[in-house]
């Protein structure tokens, strides 16, 4: 009578699961035990997209081989041969991440078209680790803004929280997708800012990890030397999964050759949540004062949550100054290198859209808000490596602007003991759409991290005017990204600052 009862309950099929709010963990638990299929977690997130996503624009295209690969998992997960870390989590994708089946436009009509039929270096990892790639996500046009996420290519995308107001930029489809549950987990790309702005604003996870820690390989550069790709999560355990499965060395990208000796071999293994117990934690009082109008609200929940690390067991060294800082800021400023740096990228695809920076304005293939930074780099001689222009811009290594910046705020941690820097990712809320340029103001996350190559992390610490998502910032050192998580996770455990957008919960069967 056992064996006929355990031979019909192998017959059950088995539950479709409620994707909304899942976490690696459960889900890819939940997959190998056989509690439910691949195929229809798969299906659950395409509904999701199908149902809700015309509230908010931030999805761009669907991956029409997601369900044959998630068939293709069940088989393996059937025979006993599940097929990694990430099996079947799905994962989102900006717009100018490379992946075979998806358009890859980086915001650009330029590029409607033209599809790279290729995966980007750090998507190979995530299909090597079993995640399943879903749908590409909407971005600023060529990642020039911080401000809002309009693309020429595919429209506008608004703030999961408030319709009415921006998700930031450029990776602003990936943060209200990833928030609304569209996908487990999203990629983003941060230059200035463009992960973790739009993280914090959509009260998710974003990292930006150690500059040469993940490949800039089958990405569309925005500034080749900054440029970096990083997980956004809604919790700081599935961005160090994402990182276990990104971060590596790749051969084509020199930036990345320490990676594999300086990775950690497990960043889930270096969560604890009793991690802030004992920490050093201190605050960027002069930078955040760079901010002459900081908000009311954005500033007393900054306030508050320096009180939740002491309580926490954290000696929050309350002003850690380094001096000069605006100065060394000022040095380590960007420079432009877009029109070479895309012109090399074009190199490694067949058949360039375009083949200078003034064909695209000739032939308007581009979003009002765009012009302006598309004049400034449109003279700008492609052939001239950045390094040997005038002024000149040197690789990273080679930049002593910002090697003395990450001199500087290195040897101000040390001095001071700290294990991280923390600031308010943002001192503003979110703008209303439409005056995201006259509203701007309050992104601390521009010029530090990206510059000094630091890794930084941005993790929800509640909200402001009922809701709209803030986020608290940590610093860490140079390739100390494990170190980095464990605070930022341990913050988490302790806040809980984060809770789902209204309106984006369960499906109705």
């Amino acid at each position: 009578m056992a064996a006929t009862f355990a031979m019909a309950a192998c017959s059950v099929p088995p539950e479709p699961p409620e994707v909304a709010e899942i976490d690696i963990a459960t889900l890819v638990r939940t997959v190998a035990d056989g509690d439910t299929s691949c195929r229809q977690v798969i299906e659950r997130h395409l509904a999701r997209i199908e149902a809700l996503d015309a509230r908010l624009g931030a999805i761009i295209a669907i991956r029409d081989a997601a369900l044959d690969e998630a068939d293709a998992i069940d088989r393996a997960v059937a025979a006993g041969d599940p097929p990694g870390p990430l099996t079947c989590v799905p994962i989102l994708l900006k717009d100018n991440i490379e992946a075979d089946r998806l358009p890859v436009t980086a915001g650009s009509v330029a590029l409607l078209g033209h599809p790279p039929g290729r995966d980007a270096f750090l998507v190979s990892r995530l299909r090597a680790a079993g995640a399943v790639i879903v749908a590409g996500t909407n971005m600023a046009e060529w990642a020039f803004s911080p401000r809002r996420t309009m693309s020429s290519s595919f429209g506008t995308t608004v703030n999961v929280y408030d319709n009415s107001r921006t998700p930031a930029g450029s990776s602003g489809g990936t943060a209200s997708a990833v928030a609304a549950s569209f996908g487990v987990a999203g990629i983003g790309t941060d230059t200035g800012s463009s992960i973790r702005g739009p993280a914090a604003h959509a009260g998710i996870v974003g990292l930006r990890p150690t500059l040469g820690l993940v490949s800039r390989g089958g990405i569309v550069p925005l500034a080749l030397d900054r440029d970096t790709a990083g997980p956004m999560t809604r919790s700081v355990a599935d961005a160090a999964r994402v990182l276990d499965a990104i971060a590596g060395t790749d051969p084509d990208d020199p930036y990345t050759t320490e990676a594999d000796t300086r990775r950690n071999t497990d960043y889930t293994a270096a969560l604890d949540a009793d991690a802030l117990d004992g920490a050093r934690i201190g605050v960027l009082r002069d930078w955040i004062a760079t901010d002459e109008s900081p908000d009311v609200e954005a500033m007393a929940r900054f306030e508050a949550v320096l009180h939740t690390l002491r309580v926490a067991g954290a000696e929050v060294i309350d002003d850690v100054s380094v001096a000069g800082l605006v100065a060394l800021v000022d040095v380590a400023g960007s420079c432009r290198r877009f029109s070479h740096d895309i012109a090399r990228y074009f190199e490694t695809r067949d058949g360039a859209p375009f083949g200078a920076i003034t064909e695209l304005l000739d032939r308007g293939d581009f979003g009002p808000w765009s012009e302006q930074m598309l004049d400034r780099v449109a003279d700008d001689d492609p052939d001239v490596p950045p390094a040997d222009r005038d002024p000149p811009c040197p690789e990273f290594a080679d930049h002593e602007g910002r090697q003395a910046l990450l001199a500087a705020l290195t040897d101000a941690m040390d001095a001071t003991g700290v294990d991280a820097l923390v600031h308010p990712s943002w001192t503003r809320p979110p703008a209303a759409l439409g005056r995201e340029d006259v509203r701007y103001g309050g992104d601390l996350s521009q010029a530090l991290a990206p510059a000094a190559g630091m890794p930084a992390i941005t993790v929800p610490m509640g909200y402001t005017y009922g809701n709209r998502p803030a986020g608290l910032q940590f610093i860490g050192r140079r390739w100390d990204d494990a170190r980095l998580l464990a605070l930022a996770y341990a913050f988490e455990q302790q806040i809980r600052g984060r809770r789902p957008p209204a309106g984006f919960g369960p499906l109705d069967d």
